[in-house]
């Protein structure tokens, strides 16, 4: 942040050469430099740079008022916060005004008295762009006091005003963001009474307190922000509102796992000391994401709620918890993820995804293992020959040793606190899995090779060659039919 501009007074600002502007020239005019320059507009926002950014520069030059249409954790708001970075850094303003007058082009009774009282020793003060963002979540307890105003009793008291005097008039959010922006988040969940009161500070920049009609030529860079969700379960938009708007701009999730991950490892904001001291396999990283995109198109899950990226974010940081703790029990100073990990996920799922019907029969806890499965299943042809529901029985397949292992009474067991030399041990106890990484990768980096026996167990159950059970203490594979043979 650059210092705040010396002048003080009226006259230095005028001698400075200092030319009023309304806010969307400001951000228009930022705008044209930044791409000009070849600069981010929107730093940090990834996934977005073909699709949603091109669509809200288009607005912001063009002068519009914007709603950002989307559903839950698509970057909305985040969106609206970063447009502060395309504000003239400092603006001045009337000192001890309550809209933020111009000192050239004043609008409010206060700054022009006190002009005409003052003269070109009207004080002046700076507004920074930070301070120039107000917000507010659209409820339906909101009024429309606490968006446009109120007749203020005490003042009219203690001015000995009457309440036909406009200085009694107590300004609500909106005239106190004169020359800043004004983000209205849930749009539809704001009561139609209170839209329409929006329609004449959108069109004719008038506002209606009490029975008084003042026309203030307010500049407002107005962003709204609504889920389509809420268009059928709490509220909408009404027409005339939607028609002020000058742009609707449709934000998405990430279109493939890359752009995911790229999302998750900027937001997790996971201490670096931490991640050092636990190896992450590229690996888990896909599988986190691909839960994401298998919950989007689950039939147990609500797509019309959708699934915010903020679960990718809470599920990274609770796995490498999951490790960490591990770690810290068992007295190590470095260990790996393991799949098993993957059950410190399930809490950040349970709180993100809005089930149907069939789901909440379910229970949330087994959908959010359904979703684990079904990712390990998506991804398991990327890195092991794929199984065919229907096989030849005279003929050999890759897995066939590894299968006849479990087939002959034999388990496995994965406690959740297990020791990494313990955990590494049982693992390597399992034949028939080197011949397999040996043929389909031979790339496969050491550090990562327990975390893809994991992946190869978990993907051999999640197509019914295995089974899995949960118990108190961790996971255990088996071969139940193999068991049963062998008892009778």
């Amino acid at each position: 942040m650059t210092k705040k501009p010396t002048i003080t007074t009226l006259k230095a600002l005028k001698a400075s050469g200092y030319l009023p502007k309304n806010i969307q020239q400001e951000l228009g005019d930022n705008l044209k430099v930044k791409l000009q320059n070849g600069l981010s507009t929107f730093q940090g926002i990834v996934g977005y740079e073909h699709t949603v950014i091109p669509d809200l520069e288009r607005a912001i030059l063009s002068g519009h008022n914007i709603n950002l249409l989307g559903l839950r954790g698509q970057a909305k708001t985040r969106l609206a916060r970063l447009m502060v970075q395309l504000l003239d850094e400092w603006i001045p303003v009337v000192e001890g005004s309550e809209i933020n007058d111009d000192p050239l082009q004043p609008i409010s009774r206060f700054a022009q008295e006190l002009i005409a009282e003052k003269g070109d020793e009207t004080p002046v003060d700076w507004l920074h762009r930070e301070e120039r963002f107000f917000e507010k979540l659209a409820t339906p307890d909101v009024t429309v006091a606490d968006l446009i105003g109120d007749v203020d009793p005490i003042k009219a008291a203690s001015m000995k005003l009457s309440y036909a005097d406009e200085r009694v008039i107590h300004f609500g959010m909106i005239p106190r963001a004169h020359r800043c922006i004004f983000v209205l988040n849930e749009l539809p969940d704001l009561q139609a009474r209170i839209q329409v009161a929006l329609f004449s500070i959108l069109q004719e920049k008038e506002i209606q307190i009490r029975g008084f009609k003042l026309r203030l030529p307010l500049e407002i860079q107005f962003v709204f922000t609504a889920n389509p969700e809420d268009y059928t379960n709490r509220g909408s938009i009404v027409t005339p509102l939607k028609d002020r708007i000058g742009s609707q701009i449709l934000t998405h999730y990430p279109h493939n796992r890359d752009l995911a991950k790229a999302i998750t490892a900027q937001e997790s904001h996971i201490d670096s000391e931490r991640l050092a001291k636990i190896q992450v396999p590229e690996l888990a990283k896909d599988i986190l994401e691909q839960i994401g995109f298998e919950a989007r198109k689950s039939e147990f899950v609500d797509a019309k709620s959708g699934v915010s990226a903020r679960m990718s974010i809470t599920a990274f940081q609770n796995l490498i918890s999951t490790a960490e703790r591990r770690m810290l029990i068992n007295k190590e100073t470095h260990t790996s993820l393991r799949l098993a990990d993957f059950l410190g996920v399930i809490p950040a799922i349970n709180g993100k995804i809005e089930l149907v019907y069939e789901g909440e029969q379910e229970g949330a806890e087994q959908i959010s293992y359904h979703l684990l499965s079904q990712a390990i299943k998506t991804l398991f042809p990327s890195y092991f020959p794929k199984i065919k529901k229907l096989e030849k029985p005279d003929e050999e397949g890759p897995y066939d040793t590894l299968l006849a292992w479990f087939f002959k009474d034999n388990e496995l067991f994965v406690g959740d606190q297990t020791t990494d030399e313990e955990y590494q041990n049982k693992l390597d106890e399992i034949p028939g899995v080197d011949s397999i990484f040996s043929q389909q990768l031979p790339k496969l980096q050491p550090e990562d090779r327990y975390f893809m026996i994991e992946f190869l167990l978990w993907g051999l159950e999640a197509h019914k060659k295995l089974n899995k059970y949960r118990t108190v203490e961790g996971f255990q594979f088996k071969d139940s039919l193999g068991s049963y043979i062998s008892r009778l």
